[in-house]
Parts: structure tokens; C-alpha cells; sequence
């Protein structure tokens, strides 16, 4: 997981109403439908059971520690979306038992190396890396009034890319990938043709590869890989990654049709996944 620092998530937790209307005016849905259509569940279902669903968001200490706000937002998105979520007293061990104490029936927390939600009843992992590739490709496909037999390059080929790239796989589009180390890309070709009996292209030039792509996930820890000349009048993006790959005059071309926060999306995809497993009511 890339580490977040305060400045990238500072303002998220105070803007979420905002940031609906952002997204409504980008892809026709808020971030709530977002996830749920990455999660291939209708909204009405989980609006159905969201409202009694409890989340406890653990604060964990290991590595480099906490990361201020972070917890407070990842708990305020849970809120956005309908969940009774707190974020508890204690940390680490203490803070996973007061959320057992508490009843919760989704557990979330992260250290430096991955962002979990638990599941308790069905004991379910959903992990942020792979909600996140699959809420921002819902993202994009929506804003491009779907993907299917499009061409779309991702760019990084991490677990988010990894995640991306199956996404989009799934929803019938021609996916192309880029990696600045090129065994990450035949890793991945490998992967999606073994599990998904699919072929993806294998891009050497970055640059050669967003001049030919109007559609373009770039899940990248790289900034500034994307110029104001690769931006035309039909270029989409959608960014999970952080830093934004975007160079501030690609980002000012782009306008309205870029998609990128550094949790919103993937923190809600998580949530509306880990909801996939609760059992009904009645």
C-alpha cells in the first residue's frame, strides 16, 4: 500500500457531500452507486441493510505509526456512505478487541503494507488494493459510458493495476499495460492469461502508449508522467494513483474528465464489498 501522508487526505473528510456532487456531475453516480456497481451489487440491496451495518476502524501503531487523519476519514467515508462507523479508543490488539466488544460487523485498519476490511460474521478479507482497481475502473467505465471493446491502458503494474487490469477484462475491453519494470508487465500478462484466459498488450514506450489511448487507468506512485500533450478533447483518466501521475497542465486540460482521490473511492468500494457477505435480513 502507498503510504498517505496528512496533506493527501486532509481535506477529504470535510468534503464528502462536495465530492458527491463531483462525481454525480462526472459519471451520474455517487460515490456510494460507485461502489456498488465495482462491487456488481445493486445499490437498493445494500441500501436495504447499510444503515444497521457497523464498522470499526482500528488505529495501528506498527512500522511507521499512524498517519494523522487518516483513521478519522477512512471512519467519516464509512459514515458518508450510511455505515455506523467509529473509530476506536484503543490501537492495535486493544483497539481489535474493543471493536469485537463494540459488535462490529466490519473491521478495517492498516499498517504499512496492506489496508484490510474484515468481515466478522463470515470472516471475509476484502483488501483496499483490490477494491480500489475495481472502484476506479467503475469510475471510468461509467464516465465513458462503458468500456466494453475499448482500448484502455493502465498504467503500474502493482496490486492496484493488477486489480485494474482484471476489472477491465471483465468488463470486455482491450486493456493494454504499462510498468517501468517490464517483468511486472509480462507478470501480469501471465496472470490474466492463466486466470482469466485472456490476452492484454504488453506497452514498451509510455509515451507511445498514452498518445494511442483515450481511456487510461493510471494506478502509477509516479508523478508527472502525464503531460499536457497526451491530453485531447476524448482523454479520460481515472487516478488511483498517489501522487496524481498528472502534471498540473494535464490536469487543467483534462478538466472534468479525470477521477482521483487518495481514498474515497477504494475506502467505500471496500465497505460495500465486505457488505456482499452479510447475511440478510429477515
Amino acid at each position: 500500500m502507498t503510504r498517505l501522508t496528512t496533506d493527501d487526505i486532509i481535506h477529504n473528510a470535510t468534503q464528502l457531500a462536495d465530492y458527491d456532487k463531483e462525481l454525480i456531475a462526472k459519471t451520474g453516480c455517487s460515490l456510494k452507486a460507485i461502489a456498488c456497481q465495482a462491487a456488481g451489487v445493486q445499490e437498493t440491496e445494500v441500501q436495504n441493510i447499510i444503515g444497521s451495518i457497523s464498522v470499526g476502524v482500528i488505529p495501528i501503531t506498527l512500522g511507521e505509526g499512524i498517519i494523522s487523519g487518516f483513521c478519522d476519514t477512512v471512519t467519516r467515508i464509512a459514515s458518508h456512505i450510511g455505515c455506523n462507523a467509529f473509530m476506536t479508543q484503543n490501537t492495535d490488539v486493544a483497539g481489535i478487541a474493543e471493536a469485537f466488544e463494540k459488535r462490529a460487523d466490519v473491521i478495517m485498519l492498516a499498517d504499512d503494507d496492506r489496508f484490510i476490511a474484515i468481515h466478522t460474521h463470515s470472516r471475509r478479507v476484502v483488501d483496499n488494493a483490490v477494491a480500489t482497481g475495481n472502484g476506479f475502473v467503475a469510475g471510468l467505465n461509467l464516465m465513458a459510458h462503458g468500456l466494453e471493446k475499448k482500448d484502455v491502458l493502465v498504467i503500474g503494474c502493482g496490486p492496484v493495476g493488477c486489480s485494474a487490469a482484471e476489472a477491465l477484462v471483465h468488463l470486455g475491453a482491450h486493456v493494454s499495460v504499462y510498468d517501468i519494470n517490464l517483468s511486472h508487465r509480462k507478470e501480469l500478462a501471465n496472470t490474466i492469461k492463466q486466470s482469466l484466459n485472456a490476452e492484454i498488450e504488453i506497452e514498451e514506450e509510455l509515451d507511445l502508449a498514452l498518445t494511442g489511448h483515450q481511456y487510461i487507468v493510471d494506478a502509477s506512485p509516479a508523478a508527472d508522467i502525464i503531460q499536457a500533450h497526451h491530453i485531447t478533447p476524448d482523454t479520460y483518466i481515472s487516478a488511483p494513483g498517489v501522487p496524481i501521475g498528472l502534471s498540473s497542465d494535464a490536469q487543467s486540460k483534462i478538466s472534468n474528465r479525470l477521477l482521483h482521490d487518495p481514498l474515497q473511492i477504494g475506502v467505500a468500494t471496500m465497505v460495500v464489498c465486505a457488505l456482499k457477505f452479510h447475511p440478510p435480513k429477515g
